[in-house]
Parts: structure tokens; sequence; C-alpha cells
């Protein structure tokens, strides 16, 4: 982690602007077609979801401004996001909170997290890195929903990248899936939304 000198970053006129909101964060959700991850998942035997997380978090990881992160007075720059997701046990209908590294490989991270989903008997354990320094991933598979809107505390300073995911659905013969994403405009704008879901397609499709 580094610290940003503000007085020097090319970003100040924007993070001041936006500074001025209320509540200066904001949502949007995209079809990402995952037609590909859905058969490659199948192909290994891991779980579709937990690849998603995965290329999710490399793909954050890869865009600076997703890494950026107020602390107070301070901006700071994490090396890495740590992702932190939903899960529910088969037959059951209450979720925990999972919460590990990402790691550099895709089945690797899919075993880690279906072995620390299995065996954590906690709904929301406690975390042991740096809050804002996670991704808080949520999953809502049963419906193929347009839009979201999350819950949230008036913190104008909530740097943390907030995901959802919905049900895929089949359209012109492709899997489509919701993905919404919520992020402080004081950090990041929409030319960083749309390189986020530019590289996750690219990152999907070359599996």
């Amino acid at each position: 982690m580094k610290r940003i000198d503000k007085e020097n970053w090319d970003r100040l006129a924007h993070f001041n602007v936006h500074s001025q909101r209320d509540v200066p964060m904001y949502e949007i959700t995209v079809d990402v077609d995952v037609t590909n991850l859905k058969s490659v998942a199948k192909e290994k035997g891991v779980s579709f979801y937990y690849a998603l997380v995965y290329l999710v978090t490399e793909s954050l990881d890869s865009i600076e401004n997703f890494r950026y992160k107020i602390q107070g007075e301070d901006v700071v720059l994490y090396d890495r996001l740590i992702p932190s997701f939903t899960d529910m046990i088969k037959g059951e209908t209450l979720y925990k909170g999972v919460t590990l590294e990402k790691g550099e490989d895709l089945l690797e991270f899919c075993r880690r997290a279906k072995k620390m989903s299995d065996d954590q008997t906690e709904y929301f354990p406690d975390i042991e890195f740096p809050l804002d320094q996670l991704i808080h991933f949520s999953m809502v598979p049963w419906l193929n929903f347009t839009a979201f809107k999350n819950q949230f505390y008036i913190d104008k300073d909530d740097s943390i990248p907030k995901v959802t995911m919905g049900k895929y659905v089949e359209k012109e013969g492709r899997l489509q899936l919701p993905l919404s994403i919520e992020v402080n405009h004081r950090l990041v704008d929409g030319y960083h939304l749309g390189l986020f879901y530019e590289t996750l397609a690219r990152k999907i499709e070359e599996l």
C-alpha cells in the first residue's frame, strides 16, 4: 500500500468535485456473456460462481482506480484487492460471508473457496484483512435483474466496490448474466467501469 501525493495527483480536480456530493456512490448493471465460463467451469469441475468471483477480482485488480482507497484526509493505493463473497450451502436458506486471497490460479482459488466455505461454521467471521481492501460480492441466482440498489451506510469515504451478480439466461444462443457494480465517483469514473467490463469479457473468452 502506498500513500498518494494528492497535490500532484492527476485526479485531484475530479476527486474534489465529487467530494461535494452528499452521496458520491453510483451503480451500473450490465449483461455479461458468461457462455464460455459456464462451459469451462463444467469441464474443469469447479464452481461457476467461484470462478466468476476470481475473474471479476482479477479484472478490478488490473485497473488502478479500483484499488484507490480514501482514509480520512489521505488516498492510498493497495497492490491488490481481496474478494469477500456471500455463499450458501445447498439445502440452507441463510448465507454466509467468505473471504480469502485471490491467488494466481483460477482452479486453485475455486478449490480453496469451496473448502473454506464448507468448513466455515460462522455466518460472519472476523476478517483478517483491512476492510477497505475488500470487494463485496453478492449473488442473487434466483433473479435476472436489470438494475440493483445496495443497502449502504452514508459514508462518503466508502471505497469498497460492491458487485452483485444475478441469474443468467439464454439470449440468442448465449448465456447473459446481469452484473451490477457500485463505486465511489471520487475515485472511479464511467471510463474505468467500461474498462472493467471490457477486461472481464476478454478474460472470460480467453479461458
